[in-house]
This record gives C-alpha cells, sequence and structure tokens, in this order.
C-alpha cells in the first residue's frame, strides 16, 4: 500500500513538474514571438509618449486663455498621470519591465504644438482654437494607438492587459469628444470674432 502511495505521489510529481516545464517553455516562445515583441516596442513607444504627453499639456494649460480649455487639460493631466499608471500594470501583466522608447511621432506632435504656441498670440481665442487642434492631433496618436494595442492584447490571450488598453482607449476618445465640444460651443466662434 505505501508502495502505491508513493508511486501516486512521484507521478502527481511528474506531471506537476511537466506542466511546470510546458508552461515555461510556451512563456519562453511567447515572449520570442515576433507579435510579442511588437506589442512590447509598442506599449514602450505609448509610455514614452505618454510621460512626453504629460510636459506638454502643462504648456498647453499655461498658453489656453480659455477657463474651459484650460481646465480640460489639466483634466487630462490628471488622467494622463493614470495612463502612465495603467501602462506600469499592463507592463507587469506580461511579465515585462516598463521601459521608455523614443517616440519620434508623439515628439513631432507636441514640437508642432509648440510651434502653435509661437505662432498665435497671447490671450487670444485664435490661439486656444490652434491649441485644441493640437491636442486633438495627439488623441488621435493615442486613440490609433491604445486601439491597436488592445486588439493585438486580446488575440495574444492577455485578456486584463486589453481591458486596461481598452479603457484609456475610451478616456481618449472621451477627451478628443470633449475638446471638440470645447471648439463647437464658443471657442471657434470667438476666433473668428478677433481681428488683427
Amino acid at each position: 500500500m505505501a508502495n502505491k502511495v508513493t508511486e501516486t505521489n512521484s507521478t502527481a510529481s511528474a506531471v506537476k513538474k511537466t506542466t511546470v516545464d510546458n508552461a515555461t517553455v510556451k512563456e519562453e516562445e511567447m515572449k520570442n514571438a515576433p507579435l510579442h515583441k511588437f506589442f512590447v516596442s509598442a506599449l514602450k513607444d505609448i509610455y514614452y509618449a505618454e510621460n512626453a504627453i504629460l510636459d506638454a499639456l502643462e504648456k498647453m494649460q499655461e498658453a489656453a486663455t480659455s477657463e474651459d480649455l484650460k481646465d480640460a487639460f489639466e483634466d487630462h493631466h490628471l488622467q494622463t498621470q493614470k495612463h502612465v499608471k495603467r501602462l506600469e500594470k499592463v507592463f507587469q501583466l506580461i511579465d515585462e519591465k516598463p521601459e521608455k522608447k523614443e517616440c519620434k511621432a508623439i515628439k513631432g506632435i507636441i514640437e508642432e504644438g509648440e510651434e502653435i504656441m509661437k505662432s498665435t498670440e497671447e490671450g487670444t481665442s485664435t490661439r486656444d482654437a490652434a491649441l485644441i487642434i493640437a491636442a486633438q492631433k495627439v488623441e488621435h496618436y493615442e486613440i490609433a494607438t491604445y486601439g491597436g494595442l488592445a486588439q493585438l492584447a486580446i488575440t495574444m490571450g492577455h485578456d486584463k492587459a486589453a481591458d486596461l488598453l481598452e479603457r484609456t482607449l475610451v478616456e481618449e476618445e472621451d477627451t478628443d469628444y470633449h475638446l471638440t465640444e470645447i471648439a463647437e460651443t464658443s471657442i471657434n466662434f470667438d476666433a473668428d470674432q478677433e481681428e488683427n
């Protein structure tokens, strides 16, 4: 009887070890898969972008004239801090270290926003209208990125990561909609009435 128990225990132990070994092999294969590597690279790219956007939003808030627009930039700054934390959680869920990879696209969009601030007159609705367009370019880049990343996460079975990415996607879409509302409600009309 004791021999049968020992045999059963060693068989269970061997099955458990094989299962663990297979899981480790699968995890290694997944980490080396081209799609996973691309996914991680894109996460590093948007992680850099979100951190760069934090700085840009502070400058845009300072440059804005409309209180509604200043408030929108402040709200989005707080939201972007959450997006950074959420991305760190996504990295953790897929067993990767959060790292930034320079995002040339966001650098270009931010530089364009800085040019807008230099080329428009301080304290004008024209500058506010231009700032909204600059901010929406950032939003549309983020919407495209988060939408694509969420779908890749679903494809690779990273369901919890996909949920987090989709939550951020919805918030980016809401911000874009809110900026459009601010523009359409007053700022564009006020800018149209400004004289040279």
